[in-house]
């Protein structure tokens, strides 16, 4: 396949595609971010780098060839952990750039296939928005049936789709329920939490290691509001999740982001996808 990732992150769609056996001829990134290219880099060095996705006009890409797009577009406006300025804020409304493309692609290839993300905090409202700019209503599926980890989410494809009474939906399955706990993937101690909170791209800024004693002061300081951090008790200490078990939150082997450091592996791995619920979708590819 020759696929145009959009908000490439930490290039999960690429790994996902391997994973399951698909074949990729060509993968066009589109990414600004200086740590996730390198980290795309390193695992996969033939992904063509294209740049701010705003100036997608001047790539040097043949449309017509694409068989995939992907976008998980940015969340920051739409999710309950941001200030909720909606799918026409200043980030997320960045949506509509990823709609152009797609139009674009679609007058020269009417059969290539998308899939979109986004997170399940989102509006009603822009849910609507959204499904009806792509023509398609989404599945929602958390994380938490493949990972330790809650994490909400929509995705709108035509990968698989069914037609209801009133509209064209996206008709992937909800994956098995793999009962994998917090506890099954923390590298030492002990945690309270039977599943880990959603990894946000924040994250990086409140790793942590202290006394015991101290750990209602840790919430104070870094669970600003709506999410506690996930802690967990070690040695007489409490401490934040490493590097090993960030990767394992979002299903991802335990030494994929050694080149980075933890705070960027933090940030990359909060912001991005989680690797068995792609590899899930993209099997349907192959069906």
């Amino acid at each position: 396949m020759n696929v145009v990732s959009l908000f490439n992150g930490m290039n999960t769609g690429r790994q996902a595609l391997e994973n399951v056996g698909i074949k990729v001829n060509k993968y066009y990134s589109s990414e600004i971010k200086p740590y996730a290219i390198e980290l795309t880099q390193h695992h996969f060095p033939d992904t063509i780098q294209v740049g701010d996705v705003t100036k997608w006009k001047k790539w040097d890409i043949d449309w017509k060839s694409i068989d995939l797009i992907l976008s998980g577009s940015p969340c920051q406006d739409l999710s309950a952990a941001g200030k909720r300025a909606g799918i026409n804020g200043s980030k997320s409304s960045l949506f509509f750039v990823f709609v152009e493309i797609l139009e674009h692609i679609k007058k020269l290839n009417p059969k290539v296939l998308f899939l979109q993300e986004n997170v399940g905090s989102a509006s009603k409202l822009d849910v609507g928005i959204m499904s009806r700019a792509l023509g398609v209503y989404p599945v929602r599926i958390n994380s938490k049936l493949v990972t330790a980890q809650l994490r909400d989410r929509y995705y709108w494809s035509n990968i698989k789709t069914k037609e209801t009474m009133f509209d064209l939906v996206t008709d992937i399955p909800q994956p098995k329920d793999l009962g994998i706990m917090f506890k099954d993937i923390i590298t030492g101690g002990q945690v309270e939490r039977v599943k880990a909170n959603a990894m946000l791209e924040s994250d990086y800024k409140q790793f942590v290691k202290c006394p015991i004693k101290e750990d209602i002061l840790i919430k104070k300081r870094i669970a600003k509001g709506k999410q506690t951090p996930n802690l967990i008790q070690e040695n007489e200490l409490v401490r934040t999740v490493n590097k090993i078990e960030m990767c394992r939150l979002q299903g991802f082997p335990d030494d994929y982001c050694d080149i980075l450091t933890t705070a960027k592996a933090s940030s990359l791995l909060g912001d991005g996808w989680t690797l068995p619920i792609i590899e899930h979708i993209f099997k349907y590819i192959k069906q």
